[in-house]
């Protein structure tokens, strides 16, 4: 071999040992890459906010309050007055932008642990909604984190009649069996309760994991829905095929209703729920395992034989709470979609509002971030009656955030 080409062999050699060597040796905590921290755990600065926005719609966002502990979910009583659920297993209620010092007493014992974001952290109470006829039966409904005994606990999903500060009436109308994770609601104007669940059965009929429950606001299961009656699946199932459920939402006009689905490493979804469908987890994915291949069949990315969702995320947000806005204080974003992101790309301190344009066929046009530079882990999102947005933080200090005009 002639010298020249001895070194090229050899140069290409180590070109080639330099490619196989040159990626870091990321660390692993069961099966899931160690996140970095160096954006991570950063304090709400004072506010206001004012921010240029791409639809040429400035607006100013002011901190209304920031002593809330884990703030998971929001839901505005017909008299304007802002419920908030704490993870540690509180209702509060914030007045004229006045938190409440003291939690609504009444409420069911939850469990708890785990700091937000963190493997095998334990959620206590969850979602919250209002029923449609608040105005009648002043009732409230929330999920929570159900112990059994010592070590055993289930998802459940807690009524109570809320009045005059407090809650009476308290009772179970869902106890899941052995179930596990977020538990996101919604009702429709038909006084349906929707309960989406997350699990890895998501593909067995016969578990409530991983499956929207469409059940009455007393909790029985209605006889249209779709598998009531067919053997092999439980009543209560209206879709399957579904990962982790961290948001519901009804539309203004259609009343479907749309779940926001977390991937894995992503593959975060946005899906419109139809009788009967199954969206396919875990066995299509638009997002990949946490080491890295993808999540999936025959290593291809696609939804081909199951519900396609009409928005997603590739890297993921870790999607949260969404809402449709239909206001007048915002014009420029009316009919538009929020969803809010506890994280982006796997990276703690990177969480933020997404806003996505639709058009009259539900199908996406642009989409843009917002409160990136507020390093925050974005859990809910709602309208208030007053026309502006209110955005929850889920931080050990969390804080509740009023979006408007700027003026």
């Amino acid at each position: 071999m002639s010298s020249a080409r001895y070194v090229f062999s050899v140069a290409a050699l180590l070109f080639c040992a330099g490619i196989a060597f040159a990626q870091q040796n990321v660390p692993f905590a069961n099966g899931v890459p160690v996140a970095p921290i160096g954006l991570s755990d950063q304090p709400l600065r004072e506010g206001p906010f004012v921010y240029r926005t791409a639809e040429q719609q400035d607006v100013r966002v002011s901190v209304v309050t920031r002593a809330l502990e884990y703030p998971y979910s929001v839901a505005f009583l017909p008299g304007g007055e802002l419920l908030v659920t704490e993870r540690p297993g509180r209702l509060r209620i914030i007045r004229n932008g006045v938190l409440d010092p003291r939690p609504v007493a009444g409420g069911p014992a939850s469990r708890f642990a785990g700091k937000s974001g963190s493997l095998g952290a334990v959620h206590g109470y969850m979602s919250l909604v209002v029923h449609p006829r608040f105005a009648e039966n002043h009732w409230i409904y929330f999920s929570y984190t159900k112990p059994l005994d010592e070590k055993r606990a289930t998802v459940a999903v807690a009524r109570a009649r809320f009045e005059d500060g407090t809650m009476s009436d308290v009772r179970d109308v869902f106890v899941g069996d052995n179930l596990r994770g977020a538990v996101s609601l919604a009702m429709t104007p038909d006084d349906m309760l929707w309960i989406a669940t997350s699990g890895d059965a998501a593909q067995d009929p016969k578990s409530l994991a991983g499956k929207v429950l469409r059940l009455r606001d007393d909790g029985s299961v209605p006889q249209d829905n779709p598998f009531v009656g067919r053997e092999g699946y439980r009543p209560e199932i209206f879709t399957l095929g579904h990962r982790a459920a961290l948001g519901l939402a009804v539309h203004p006009t259609t009343h479907e209703v749309w779940l926001s689905e977390m991937g894995p490493n992503g593959g975060d979804e946005i899906n419109v729920i139809k009788p009967g469908r199954n969206y396919g987890w875990p066995l299509v994915s638009l997002g990949r395992t946490y080491p890295g291949p993808w999540q999936a069949r025959a290593n291809q990315p696609t939804h081909e034989g199951y519900e396609p969702p009409v928005v997603y995320w590739m890297p993921a947000i870790s999607v949260a709470g969404l809402t449709f806005y239909t206001g007048d204080k915002l014009p420029k974003w009316k009919g538009d979609l929020f969803v809010g992101g506890v994280r982006t790309g796997e990276v703690p301190g990177t969480g933020h509002l997404d806003r996505v344009l639709l058009n009259d066929k539900m199908e996406e046009l642009r989409r843009e971030s917002l409160l990136v530079d507020l390093h925050q882990r974005i859990r809910d999102v709602k309208q208030g009656p007053d026309g502006f947005l209110y955005v929850a933080t889920d931080e050990p200090q969390g804080a509740i955030l009023r979006i408007e005009p700027a003026r």
